[in-house]
């Protein structure tokens, strides 16, 4: 049997950790060739490496997607590699969290740029390679159905307290989202986004102590107190975090054909975590 993507080209920011490797994997074995970017060289490269380990066709295209370049060379790359893309995942991202009033401005545009800004850019950037692969194709009586995949969270319709400006950038993504499915109907692209819950990553991690990450070098605080994710856990649905591999299984629901007639919806994969 053909695997369902044989034949697709797909981005994934933020692929070298977490629910980006997941997806990485899942969309290698359904027969993508992906371009893999994180923020750090090894993890994309590692990512990469496992995908061509077990048969799949892979490239690490590292950087920090808010880089104004990194939109025209990560799309130089899939097409000089793979030939086209058909899926982009706009999965990168971290968070800078903090009560209102100890927000700084860097604080609030970093969390815009990363994740907001940055899709845009992506997706703007790939606007010019649509309109003329469609147009190639449909002369050749072909209609071939892309997909892009807009990684939110539920604080962004429901709100979460201290992350003022992540759930803003978060729910910017959704009016990104509606509209760019209605502006690229026409050009047979799925434009949705999945709104995830609590899932178990390094962003997410309970320990008594303080948890960082290091993020161009900066410590960005993370993760949760026992006490805390013992209130949270209550409140969801399924009565338990979710794993990286169900939240990548939410995004792949997105780029698959069956998902073909589906655009401008938000996919909720928390669990029913109450909001």
């Amino acid at each position: 049997m053909t695997p369902p993507l044989a034949g697709k080209v797909a981005i994934v920011t933020g692929g070298g950790r977490g629910i980006g490797l997941s997806l990485v994997e899942q969309l290698a074995r359904a027969g993508a060739s992906v371009v893999v970017n994180d923020l750090d060289e090894g993890p994309a490269m590692d990512a990469a490496k496992v995908v061509r380990a077990g048969g799949g066709r892979a490239i690490a295209v590292p950087g920090s997607v808010t880089a104004t370049e990194f939109p025209d060379r990560c799309i130089a790359a899939a097409v000089t590699e793979f030939g086209d893309v058909h899926i982009v995942v706009n999965n990168a991202g971290f968070v800078w969290n903090g009560a209102i009033q100890k927000q700084t401005d860097e604080q609030w545009q970093l969390m815009q740029d990363v994740h907001l800004t940055a899709p845009f850019r992506l997706l703007r950037a790939l606007q010019p390679l649509f309109k003329e692969r469609v147009a190639a194709e449909r002369a050749n009586g072909l209609r071939v159905m892309r997909k892009v995949v807009n990684v939110m969270s539920v604080a962004a319709t429901g709100g979460t307290a201290g992350q003022v400006a992540y759930a803003s950038a978060k729910a910017g993504l959704y009016g990104l989202t509606r509209s760019l499915a209605k502006e690229w109907g026409p050009l047979d692209v799925n434009v949705n986004a999945v709104a995830f819950g609590l899932i178990n990553t390094r962003l997410t991690s309970v320990a008594f102590e303080r948890q960082s990450i290091l993020v161009e070098g900066r410590a960005m605080p993370v993760g949760f107190t026992p006490d805390a994710a013992d209130r949270l856990i209550p409140m969801i649905g399924l009565g338990r975090a979710g794993t990286p591999r169900e939240a990548a299984g939410g995004i792949m629901m997105l780029c698959l054909p069956e998902s073909d007639y589906v655009s401008g919806q938000v996919l909720g994969v928390d669990g029913a975590l109450s909001n």
